[in-house]
């Protein structure tokens, strides 16, 4: 597996992640399939509206239907039809977010299941070995992600935990033409952590490098500011992924900091609540106002719900709980997501990101469209 730049604007870089299942435009942003599913999505849609790559998750595949089952089936990408590349998270998140259900030892974190209360294990090495069962394109290796705000003592502790795990994923990963690991950068918002962080990376050496750690209640501002170093001394010729991110703003801003790939379940969870991302910023399709809205919910919208279906109707099926309009939505808001890097990678090429940027800032400011700017299409009885 390897990265190909093609062009650059300022930090900004477009290229071409090549794999085994495919090669990727970057900028990109993977839909988050956690359990072998982007919820209420098909991967026919998913091709259709341009996704490239997906993201699976260690922790809850391994619980259900389990790593071995999953491998028996033929791997994540027969099981799910799912031919194009797959990135799966390590688990290590989804541990360390348990809290009271898990401890962590300089070995691993044993954890009890969310799910039924079962005992497990999780190590750097059968969480790669888990990966590897369900033939993850993309490798990431098991990091500790302590929540924020966190002392400098504890940040200290957790990435040089995690530095070490990191070196035991590398040695436990299986190499193989076309396929790739990740090292994971922590340290928090301190500067001098995450440099320590990015040089251990290095000297372990990867396919490629994820910033984590951020998008975890430090803010935006934060968060960017964080990315300002961190990016600059990761290594140019390899990709970049900042894990967990986020609004179109974030992916924006983060591209512009040089980060090349993306994923987030808030397009996703958004459609499942009735909150529609467009190029005119979110809107909130239960309110009242759309009961009669004939239009559809862009005039942009370029996926294969384009035209097809009204605000008005959509509105309905939330209102009645009825199962289409979260799948409906859901393929909406993710079609959005691929436009939007398709946007950014455009202008990365064309060298204008800069005007780009000032332009969808501006439309996301502006609200929904007028009945002049977007009229409402009127109907007459047969």
């Amino acid at each position: 597996m390897y990265w190909q730049r093609d062009a650059q604007c300022g930090q900004a870089r477009a290229g071409w992640l090549f794999t085994r299942h495919g090669r990727i435009p970057t900028p990109t942003f993977m839909p988050v399939g956690t359990v072998g599913t982007v919820k209420g999505v098909t991967t026919d849609s998913l091709r259709a509206i341009g996704a490239g790559i997906i993201l699976g998750n260690t922790y809850h595949l391994m619980l259900r239907p389990t790593a071995e089952r999953v491998q028996r089936l033929g791997g994540l990408h027969r099981m799910m039809d799912w031919p194009g590349p797959i990135l799966t998270d390590s688990g290590g998140f989804q541990v360390m977010s348990l809290g009271p259900l898990r401890k962590l030892d300089e070995d691993g974190v044993t954890f009890r299941s969310h799910i039924d209360g079962s005992k497990h294990r999780l190590t750097p090495e059968s969480s790669t070995d888990i990966q590897f069962k369900l033939d993850a394109t993309i490798t990431m290796a098991f990091d500790e992600c302590p929540a924020l705000p966190a002392t400098k003592d504890v940040l200290k502790d957790s990435m040089e935990r995690s530095m070490r795990w990191a070196a035991r994923s590398r040695e436990a990963f299986a190499a193989r033409p076309g396929y790739g690991q990740f090292g994971i950068v922590q340290g928090g918002t301190e500067p001098e952590l995450r440099e320590a962080s990015v040089k251990a990376l290095r000297s372990i050496g990867f396919e490629g490098y994820a910033i984590g750690g951020l998008a975890v209640g430090e803010g935006q501002e934060l968060m960017f500011s964080t990315l300002d170093y961190t990016t600059p001394i990761l290594p140019e010729d390899q990709p970049r992924y900042l894990m967990g991110v986020g609004t179109p703003d974030d992916l924006l801003g983060a591209v512009m900091r040089g980060c090349d790939m993306f994923d987030c379940v808030m397009p996703s969870r958004a459609g499942r609540t009735a909150r529609a991302y467009t190029e005119r910023g979110t809107m909130n399709l239960r309110n009242a106002r759309f009961a009669e809205d004939t239009r559809p919910i862009s005039p942009e919208d370029d996926s294969p719900l384009a035209g097809r279906y009204s605000r008005a109707y959509l509105h309905h099926l939330f209102r009645a709980n009825e199962m289409l309009g979260p799948m409906l939505l859901t393929l909406h808001n993710l079609a959005y997501y691929q436009r939007l890097m398709r946007q950014i990678r455009a202008a990365i090429v064309a060298g204008t990101l800069e005007q780009l940027a000032r332009s969808l800032r501006h439309q996301w400011s502006l609200g929904d469209w007028s009945e002049d700017e977007f009229p409402r299409p009127h109907y007459t009885p047969d």
